[in-house]
C-alpha cells in the first residue's frame, strides 16, 4: 500500500517495513548514555551511530497512563482524555483509576490503521494499560493481538486476540514486581514479529526497575542490556524502531536515605480545616510497592470559598515547590483536559514529592531510597529511531511523536548491522 492514515488531526504514511514503537517506563535518558558509555548496549550504541538520538519532552503529569496514551493518539491528554493513572471522576464524585475505556476521548492511531487493513501487536508489562490500548480494535486470529505480560496466561482469542501466549514466549509469568515482566514484553514481541510480522508493534514495559535502580548501577545496566539484545533482533528482521519513555526517574530522598515529601493534605486540613480541601494524586495506581503512591504532581479541589489567589502564594513559598496554579493557567500549560482536573495544580522540585496525609501513605515496602517522578523535572525523555529522520529542527518533538517520526520522517531502509 502507498497512502496515508489520517487519525485525531495527523496523518501517517503506511509502513514500507513493521514498524515498532517501543515505550521504555520511566527512562532518564541518563539510562541509556550511562549503559552504552559502560559497553552493554552495543547493539544501541552502533544504531545511534548511523540512526536519531533525540530528547524529548513527554506529558506532565510524567506519569505512565497520560503519556502511553498521547504515544498511541499522537495527541496530549487535552484531546484524549486520560489526564493521570487515577483522578476525581466528576460524573459520580469518586477517586477512580483511569483505566477504563469508557474515560477515552480519542481514537487510537492502531484503530485508524486497523480500518485500513493493518496487522496490530501490542503487548504491555501490566495489566492497567491493555484495555485503553486496545479499546476498540477487532481482536482474535484475523485481528490485533493486545494483551498483558502480567496477565498472559489469561490471554484469550476474544479478549487478546491470542491464547497460549506463555507457550510461545517460552517464558514464566513473570512476578510483577519484577524486571522480567519488561523483558516478557520483548520476548513476546520478537516472537509475535517472527510469527505475524504485524504492520505496527507498540511495546510498553513496566519501570520496576528504575524505581530501586539509579543510571549506571549494575541492577540499571543490566536491565538495559536485557533490552539491547532484543532491539538488536527487532532490528535484524527489518523493523524501523521508535525508542522513547512515558517519563524520566529522579531520586526523591534526602541524604539519609528518607522520602523528601511534602504532605498537602495534612497541609490544607491545618489551613481550611479538615477535609475541606481535597487532594488527588495522579500516580496512584494498584502497584505502589515501589513508590508508595508518591510523585512529583498533585491537583486540589477546593470549595468555593477558598482564597485560591492565597492558598497558591501560600503554597509556592514551601521549599520543595515548583509550580502552583489555577486549573485553567496548568490545563494550558501541561496540556489537559480542564474537567479532569482540580481547581489546583501542584508540582514539586526535581528530588521531592507530593503525598496526601502522612497516615495515608504506606512506606513500609519500600526498599530502596525512593525514587518517583511525575513532575517538570521528569519530561525529558529519549526518542531514539534505528534510522536516520530528516532534520527535525525546526519543531518542538514530543514522545508522542514517536509514530510520527517513525512512519513519516526516516530517511533509508538499513539493518543496524549493515
Amino acid at each position: 500500500m502507498n497512502h496515508k492514515v489520517t487519525v485525531n488531526d495527523r496523518s501517517y504514511d503506511w509502513p514500507a517495513q513493521p514498524v515498532v514503537v517501543v515505550c521504555i517506563d520511566g527512562s532518564e535518558p541518563a539510562y541509556i548514555e550511562a549503559a552504552i558509555a559502560d559497553g552493554v548496549m552495543p547493539f544501541t550504541a552502533g544504531m545511534l551511530a548511523h540512526g536519531a538520538d533525540l530528547r524529548v519532552d513527554c506529558v506532565v503529569p510524567s506519569f505512565t497512563n497520560p503519556n502511553n496514551l498521547s504515544i498511541v493518539t499522537g495527541q496530549p491528554p487535552a484531546v484524549h482524555g486520560i489526564s493521570g493513572n487515577y483522578f476525581l471522576d466528576p460524573d459520580s464524585g469518586e477517586e477512580v483509576m483511569m483505566n477504563d475505556p469508557k474515560f477515552l476521548r480519542a481514537p487510537t492511531i492502531f484503530k485508524a490503521f486497523q480500518e485500513q487493513g493493518a496487522k496490530i501487536a501490542i503487548v504491555t508489562a501490566k495489566d492497567k494499560l491493555r484495555r485503553l490500548l486496545g479499546h476498540d480494535l477487532t481482536l482474535g486470529a484475523e485481528g490485533a493481538t493486545c494483551f498483558s505480560s502480567e496477565k498472559s496466561d489469561q490471554a484469550n482469542l476474544a479478549e487478546n486476540g491470542i491464547s497460549d501466549v506463555v507457550e510461545m514466549v517460552g517464558m514464566p509469568v513473570p512476578d510483577v514486581y519484577s524486571a522480567a515482566l519488561s523483558e516478557f514484553v520483548f520476548a513476546a514481541g520478537v516472537k509475535l514479529m517472527e510469527r505475524d510480522r504485524p504492520d505496527l508493534m507498540y511495546l510498553s514495559t513496566t519501570d520496576y526497575v528504575q524505581h530501586k535502580h539509579a543510571p549506571g548501577t549494575p541492577g540499571a545496566n543490566a536491565f538495559y542490556a536485557m533490552m539491547d539484545g532484543y532491539w538488536a533482533q527487532l532490528d535484524a528482521m527489518g523493523c524501523i524502531l521508535s525508542l522513547t519513555a512515558d517519563h524520566g526517574m529522579n531520586a526523591k530522598h534526602d541524604s539519609d536515605g528518607a522520602p523528601s515529601v511534602i504532605y498537602l493534605q495534612d497541609l490544607l486540613d491545618g489551613w481550611l480545616g479538615a477535609a475541606v480541601a481535597r487532594v488527588i494524586l495522579p500516580i496512584t495506581d494498584p502497584y505502589v510497592v515501589h513508590h508508595g503512591a508518591l510523585g512529583s504532581f498533585a491537583t486540589v479541589y477546593l470549595p468555593g470559598s477558598a482564597d485560591a489567589g492565597a492558598l497558591i502564594d501560600r503554597l509556592s513559598a514551601l521549599d520543595g515547590i515548583e509550580y502552583v496554579a489555577r486549573n485553567a493557567e496548568a490545563c494550558v500549560r501541561f496540556e489537559l483536559p480542564r474537567d479532569r482536573v482540580g481547581d489546583l495544580v501542584v508540582v514539586s522540585k526535581r528530588h521531592v514529592v507530593l503525598g496526601t496525609s502522612q497516615s495515608g501513605h504506606d512506606l513500609s515496602n519500600l526498599e530502596v531510597p525512593l525514587r518517583s517522578h511525575g513532575g517538570i523535572s521528569e519530561q525529558t525523555v529519549p526518542l531514539m529511531v534505528n534510522r536516520p529522520v530528516r532534520d527535525l529542527t525546526n519543531r518542538v518533538l514530543r514522545n508522542f511523536d514517536a509514530f510520527d517520526v517513525a512512519l513519516n520522517h526516516t530517511l533509508e531502509v538499513r539493518n543496524a548491522a549493515q
